[in-house]
């Protein structure tokens, strides 16, 4: 059955697929955006890829299961660029700390849009985790992040950050840890859901 792009059924199912695919394929210096659906319909969803969002009706505990396919290349080869981010982090005598991004202004310094990109990657796996026909979750703001200093070749960031819920406007802080290298990519090794009143602190 068609439905229109523009309605919510269709939106909040594209935003589970960018979330899904930032959070497979995004890296510090590329991240995507939803830019514009196109066609819809409750077998697929046709952007520049083709996706297929499976919601477990009833169960509010179970992850949406995405399959999508694309047409082309996912964007351009990040390889070096990744690396010298990567290689600026390990170099730090002084673990990375910093708040607010973007600040309230909305902006984003350079050196910490590769960290916001992390974040952004991160939250894709907590939103494809935490999505349902009925949410449509869309990450407003680093609170916090502190870079975890490792023994091994791992990145690791402990972020706070803020999630809207559209359909709700419930403003959600959400922590988590996040580990990520260049030749393996992001993993988030914990999550969880803070209390409403932490983001008034």
């Amino acid at each position: 059955m068609e439905i229109p792009p523009a309605h919510y059924p269709a939106t909040r199912a594209a935003a589970v697929a960018v979330n899904y695919i930032n959070y497979q394929h995004g890296s510090p210096s590329k991240i995507f955006m939803v830019q514009k659906v196109t066609k819809a319909s409750r077998e697929d969803n046709a952007i520049n890829c083709t996706a297929e969002i499976l919601c477990h009706v009833g169960n509010q505990h179970t992850a949406p299961q995405v399959h999508f396919t694309v047409e082309g290349e996912l964007g351009k080869n990040t390889d070096e660029a990744d690396n010298k981010f990567y290689n600026r982090i390990k170099s730090l005598q002084e673990p990375l700390v910093a708040q607010n991004i973007p600040d309230n202004y909305g902006n984003i310094s350079p050196e910490m849009e590769p960290i916001s990109h992390l974040a952004r990657m991160a939250c894709g796996y907590i939103i494809w985790q935490n999505s349902t026909e009925n949410t449509l979750y869309n990450l407003v703001q680093i609170r916090d992040v502190r870079q975890v200093k490792r023994n091994d070749d791992y990145l690791e960031f402990d972020y706070t950050v803020l999630l809207h819920d559209i359909v709700s406007q419930e403003i959600i802080p959400w922590q988590m840890q996040v580990l990520w290298h260049p030749q393996h990519g992001i993993k988030v090794i914990k999550n969880s859901c803070q209390p409403k009143h932490a983001e008034q602190d």
